[in-house]
């Protein structure tokens, strides 16, 4: 890092960073050997001002980033990126730098308007360094943020005046598979393959299997029979917030790798390395029907996915459906079981003028190329989400299944919110009592469902509080159906009520204890997390 552009960066930005001076950053730059690196916000080579000074637009970067702007690859490789770019921004004082995610040509977005920091740490290093970025929060009090892959749908991976830290490494197979912090599912999908094992992970290529996903549960189209990301994994290796490299497994550290396996990600410390269990390689059934939904078939075609999902769920099927689509997936299956399992959803497609097809594929990687790509949910757009597991007891009964797709309808007639459904909880999976930290509420539930709304780069304070208010009155519509369930922690309403108990339930005393004893100053600390200082600490001040 060149000492000169800190100076510049310090004195450009708004002096969010002041417990720490710039003689501390040149320390800490110093100490580092240089690793201390600056970071400006993604779309800022498109901008002629950025943070208030004078920039001359890069014209080759600001293409490359417009061509870009909603891919994953390109957004999990930039530090300053993330895949709902809000996050990007300080919402509650409107500062940011964002291009049209509909059209990122459009000048609009960079034309009289300044590019601004927003919620971007200035300063990031990456994970071999987190020994020292830990002293340095302490010694300075400069907060810490942690990010991964930057899949986050509440904002806990960037943090206004943090030191940030990058996750990165590599990937290895033992029989289980180790790796590091900024794999990819893709990468370890890939690897995997190559290896003949199948890895049980999630529905998007830029997903890492070793942060927030996996410690905040981790849920696959493979955990109906499988379990999730946090009942399969063996061992983590982390930096604690008081600077200690430390192995968590079921024989050391076993408190810590107990909360670790679902207290979430940025809570209890760095994780630099975990392993995971493999499976064999396994073929599998594979079911992908849809049709050009209406506001006539919509409901019915929720009304058939809700009266054959406890029967799916009894077959392994595992996928994601909306109110005009499936792809579902088994591995317990024949393959003319498979089409006889779904029939008579086939034949409604079939009858609308729509598509079906069940097919047997000879590898979790093939399906992952040929069907996940194309399926995944989108990014580089704003959005907001509620969410709910939903019990598999209320598709025992007709009351029940009524409640269930009364729920779903009037999501999308009430809110324009099309609900996605995740058959990805872990139905068939029986594994030790109370090994993990979830919300017992996975255990059983069935269903996974989050409905959405979207705002826009331009979107004003005053519109923006008007989506929240949407994703929270679609939230308390699950909650109403579901009360006594819980919520997914990774993808959850920004504003989920009574948090603790919704992510964590019974368990979240003893992982407040084990909060205390590995962050005893609460060096770490992120929105809704395990020990959360709460919406009125300074921090969280770009919220809404």
């Amino acid at each position: 890092m060149v000492l000169p552009l800190v100076l510049i960066l310090v004195a450009a930005v708004e002096k969010s960073l002041a417990a720490a001076s710039i003689e501390d950053w040149q320390r800490l730059s110093v100490a580092l050997n240089g690793r201390l690196h600056s970071a400006l916000p993604l779309s800022s080579p498109c901008f002629p001002i950025v943070n208030g000074l004078s920039n001359t637009v890069n014209e080759t970067a600001c293409a490359t980033i417009q061509a870009g702007y909603s891919s994953p690859a390109l957004r999990s490789l930039q530090f300053s990126a993330f895949m709902q770019p809000q996050w990007e921004t300080c919402q509650s004082k409107e500062e940011k730098c964002l291009l049209d995610a509909s059209n990122p040509e459009n000048s609009a977005a960079w034309t009289d308007n300044d590019c601004q920091q927003g919620s971007i740490p200035q300063y990031y290093v990456i994970s071999g360094d987190v020994q020292d970025a830990f002293k340095f929060s302490a010694e300075t009090g400069v907060p810490l943020s942690i990010k991964n892959s930057g899949h986050d749908y509440k904002g806990r991976s960037s943090l206004k005046g943090s030191l940030g830290l990058w996750a990165c490494s590599n990937v290895t197979y033992e029989r289980a598979i180790t790796m590091g912090a900024g794999v990819t599912f893709e990468s370890l999908y890939a690897f995997a393959n190559e290896n003949n094992v199948t890895v049980i992970g999630a529905y998007h290529q830029t997903v890492g299997p070793s942060g927030g996903w996996v410690m905040g549960g981790g849920h696959s189209v493979l955990s109906p029979v499988y379990g999730l990301g946090v009942d399969r994994v063996l061992q983590f290796k982390l930096v604690t917030p008081d600077g200690v490299y430390r192995t968590a497994n079921a024989f050391k550290n076993s408190d810590l790798f107990w909360a670790l396996r679902g207290g979430g990600g940025g809570s209890f410390g760095v994780v630099l390395e975990s392993t995971m269990l493999a499976e064999p390689a396994m073929r599998l059934q594979v079911a992908s029907i849809s049709l050009n939904g209406t506001s006539e078939t919509a409901p019915e075609f929720l009304k058939l996915i809700v009266e054959h999902s406890f029967r799916w769920g009894t077959e392994g099927w595992g996928g994601h459906m909306t109110p005009s689509s499936i792809i579902n997936v088994t591995p317990l299956l024949t393959f003319e079981e498979a089409t006889k399992s779904v029939q008579s959803i086939t034949d409604y497609a079939l009858a609308h003028n729509g598509t079906a097809v069940v097919e047997e594929l000879p590898s979790w990687q093939v399906f992952f190329s040929k069907y996940v790509l194309d399926a995944e949910g989108a990014v580089g757009n704003e959005l907001l989400l509620a969410s709910r597991l939903i019990p598999s007891s209320l598709f025992t009964t007709e009351e029940g299944q009524a409640k269930v797709t009364n729920l779903l309808v009037n999501m999308v007639q009430q809110y324009k919110s099309s609900p996605y459904i995740r058959l990805g909880t872990p139905f068939l999976f029986h594994g030790p009592a109370n090994a993990t930290s979830v919300t017992p509420a996975w255990r059983n539930s069935l269903w996974h469902v989050s409905g959405n709304t979207n705002f826009t780069y331009s979107s004003t304070v005053a519109t923006i509080e008007e989506h929240y208010k949407i994703a929270n009155k679609i939230g308390q519509l699950m909650r109403d159906v579901a009360p006594y369930s819980g919520a997914y922690v990774n993808e959850a309403n920004v504003h989920e009520p009574d948090h603790e108990v919704s992510f964590w339930g019974p368990n979240y005393p003893a992982l407040l204890a084990i909060k205390k004893k590995y962050d005893p100053h609460s060096l770490l600390d992120c929105w809704q997390c395990v020990g959360w200082k709460g919406p009125n600490d300074a921090r969280y001040s770009c919220y809404l």
